[in-house]
């Protein structure tokens, strides 16, 4: 299994070596918001999948960001706090939103994989 997941809200999820899923936006989301002013990130603590989490602000609109599965933040990337702009930057990389550890890890096998994203952004062009 990739170690890269996406959801169909164009968020992406990385399996880290402790098992902890690491949250952010995709280039094709980053693209679509334009320059991104503003992070407000999650509090730590439980979420159930598809609850609001995070928001983003751009220059062209807001857009929410959802837990991607049932479980906990367990961290945050305070640096996007004083740096709203590494989403844009580096959307899967230093633009990471927050970390999760998932209640149940085989619900990742559920979401897209790299060409199911792929072949998702060419069916919805």
């Amino acid at each position: 299994m990739s170690t890269l997941r996406f959801t169909p809200e164009h968020e992406w999820l990385r399996v880290e070596a402790s098992g902890e899923l690491t949250v952010g936006i995709t280039s094709f989301a980053q693209e679509a918001l334009g320059d991104v002013v503003f992070v407000q990130l999650p509090d730590a603590g439980r979420y159930e999948q598809g609850a609001e989490v995070a928001v983003l602000e751009s220059v062209k609109a807001a857009s929410n960001i959802a837990m991607p599965l049932d479980g906990e933040v367990i961290e945050v990337n305070q640096a996007l706090a004083d740096n709203p702009e590494l989403v844009n930057e580096a959307p899967m990389d230093g633009g990471w939103f927050f970390r999760i550890r998932p209640d149940n890890p085989e619900a990742l096998a559920s979401l897209m994989d790299q060409a199911g994203y792929d072949a998702f952004l060419a069916d919805h062009a």
